[in-house]
């Protein structure tokens, strides 16, 4: 099981705007900051449900290849809803809403490039 992920980000203030405005979508808010001060290293930024952040952006040098990153969410319209968000704060289209069958009957996935072109997709899968 995982725990979180962190990604790297080049510009951390646009980065954090973007994920704020996109992963408000599926539910997600920003629950934590900690600067290079307390963390010896980088800027952090931390994002969850329920007071628990498990996914991070870092600032830094972007991680190459870039990394995709899929959030399971509950309906057909939250992956919509995340796209929409995304696109809206900034992303770009990476696939947009549908069924994805190739990978498993029921599947249905939505894709954006963030600002560092990391995969970003949210992903329902249907009982």
């Amino acid at each position: 099981m995982i725990d979180h992920i962190g990604i790297y980000v080049r510009d951390f203030e646009r980065s954090k705007a973007f994920y704020v405005a996109t992963l408000k979508a599926i539910g997600y808010e920003l629950l934590l900051e900690i600067p290079a001060s307390v963390t010896g290293r980088t800027d952090v930024a931390g994002f969850g449900e329920n007071g628990k952040a498990d996914f991070w952006i870092y600032r830094g040098e972007p991680n190459q290849p870039p990394v995709h990153v899929a959030f399971r969410v509950t309906t057909q319209h939250d992956v919509r809803a995340f796209h929409e968000a995304a696109l809206d704060a900034g992303g770009r289209d990476n696939g947009p809403p549908g069924p994805r069958s190739h990978y498993s009957d029921g599947y249905y996935g939505g894709f954006i490039l963030d600002p560092d072109g990391h995969n970003i997709e949210a992903a329902f899968h249907a009982p």
